[in-house]
């Protein structure tokens, strides 16, 4: 890898070239995300944006847009090229990363004993489908310049400690962006030869294919965001989701002409209640790569004060504070970027909610559960669907036809089913059994308590099919997640 960095450089940019251009892709990023940072999570951008924001004093503040990135930087500093994932783990838990999303989880998760990868798996990350992987991954891109394969290597396999599948597909697409962006002088080839990276089979690659083909057949911008956003903020309500928030930059850089006011604005005033900083930022550096610091407005620069520093981010404290100089970071990458990455191969990820049932109980079938995003994003959105230790914690697609869990089960001789379920503080769902075609048993389960609920199962044969209902339109009740703890089925003599 360090021999195909050397030819890179010999046969088109010299190495002061590549550094200048690492410094903007780092730097954009930077100014991006403070730009976008009013719109995060609100009505989006509709006048030009050309200033950070009033509130603004310099140096930059300390933001999982670039922490995370200077968190593996360092990791590579202090374990070498062939870092594993589970250093970059121990670096996170010494440098105290992972203050929102995705990224809390896995901070979390890391504090209870689980290690990366499982730190951004389904199984143990409830928000594994959100945007951390791919704020974060702007780095390899900066680390493999004009070697989009590397770069999108790097990104698949440390992308996994904070997201998985669709959210790590979103890694790849910006490193390799960023990658593409020193050897590739349009933008529109930067973003189509990027998205060539992502499986047709995953969901960010279908929403960024329905992206380039509204922009290939000429349509504006904004109708192209609002189109990617009612059709994927269906499947993925949280307002930090990867794949729409991914389609949103790819619309960005791909219209941006390489042009910094331009991109960022884009990816600002594409559509309400985004993740218009990460968007911003993620957008920004590909244009810094691609112009270097001549391509950035040297006022705002010049208002980041040349720093990144701060003792908080969120509800973490550092200690020491980050004291980090954005000029210095760029040949640390270069230095890191000389020498043999070698990263594990990693196949592309696909999961579907569906499996999650897989790691609870795989008698049962879940369908039209839905991802929800109580926990990330924007505020105060109702429902989610994860598993907690062995708790299942469901929330529908479709609040009209709701959750089913089934089961094909022999009831020969009669039987009697045991569940254990709850609802969340103050909130309520509806359980309904049914056996085959009859329906046996409706209740209101409210509150955090655990309700046991026993109940005779008429005789059937040996392929009898059960299914439970959970039902969210509760009338005047806030409608609440489901808590499946345990299902059990017996004899009809007492269960013990």
């Amino acid at each position: 890898m360090r021999a195909a960095l050397l030819l890179f450089l010999s046969c088109s940019l010299s190495a002061q070239s590549v550094e200048d251009r690492t410094r903007a892709a780092f730097t954009a990023q930077i100014l991006g995300a403070n730009m976008g940072f009013p719109f995060e999570h609100k009505p989006a951008s509709v006048t030009w944006v050309n200033d950070l924001p009033a509130t603004f004093r310099g140096p930059a503040p300390v933001d999982d847009d670039y922490y995370y990135e200077i968190v593996a930087l360092r990791a590579f500093e202090k374990y070498g090229p062939r870092l594993t994932i589970q250093q970059l783990g121990a670096q996170w838990r010494e440098d105290n990363a992972g203050s929102w999303g995705s990224s809390e989880q896995a901070r979390l998760l890391m504090q209870r004993g689980v290690q990366p990868p499982d730190t951004g798996h389904p199984r143990y990350n409830r928000l594994w489908f959100t945007i951390g992987p791919q704020f974060s991954s702007d780095i390899y891109g900066m680390l493999a310049p004009g070697n989009p394969a590397l770069a999108a290597r790097l990104a698949r396999y440390y992308g996994r400690i904070n997201g998985f599948a669709e959210a790590v597909d979103g890694g790849v697409f910006v490193a390799a962006m960023v990658s593409l962006a020193y050897s590739e002088t349009d933008p529109k080839v930067i973003v189509e030869k990027a998205a060539g990276y992502i499986d047709p089979r995953s969901p960010y690659r279908q929403a960024l294919d329905q992206a380039l083909s509204m922009a290939r057949a000429g349509r504006y911008p904004r109708e192209i965001a609002n189109a990617v956003e009612d059709r994927w903020h269906i499947e993925y309500p949280a307002t930090n989701n990867a794949v729409a928030n991914g389609a949103l930059v790819a619309m960005s850089v791909y219209f941006g002409e390489g042009d910094f006011l331009k991109t960022v604005n884009l990816a600002m005033g594409a559509a309400d209640f985004t993740d218009a900083d990460c968007n911003a930022a993620s957008a920004a550096a590909v244009v810094g790569a691609l112009h270097g610091m001549k391509g950035l407005p040297p006022a705002l620069v010049e208002k980041l004060q040349n720093r990144v520093a701060g003792s908080r981010m969120g509800p973490l404290t550092f200690d020491p504070p980050v004291d980090e100089r954005i000029s210095g970071i760029a040949p640390r990458i270069m230095n890191i970027a000389r020498q043999p990455l070698a990263p594990p191969e990693v196949a592309p990820d696909f999961f579907s909610l569906a499996e999650l049932t897989r790691y609870w109980d795989p008698r049962w079938r879940l369908e039209r559960a839905g991802c929800g995003g109580g926990g990330g994003g924007l505020a105060g959105i109702r429902g989610i669907t994860y598993l907690d230790n062995e708790t299942l914690v469901t929330w529908p697609r479709d609040e009209v036809r709701g959750v089913v869990l089934s089961s094909t089960v022999d009831l020969r001789g009669g039987k009697v089913m045991k569940l254990d379920v709850s609802a969340e503080e103050n909130r309520a769902w509806r359980l309904e059994i049914y056996v085959n075609n009859q329906r046996v048993f409706g209740k209101l389960i409210e509150g955090t308590v655990t309700q046991t609920v026993t109940q005779p199962l008429p005789a059937g044969g040996p392929k009898s099919i059960i299914r439970l209902y959970q039902q969210t339109l509760v009338g005047a009740k806030l409608p609440s997640p489901a808590h499946w703890r345990k299902i059990t089925i017996g004899p009809a003599t007492p269960l013990r």
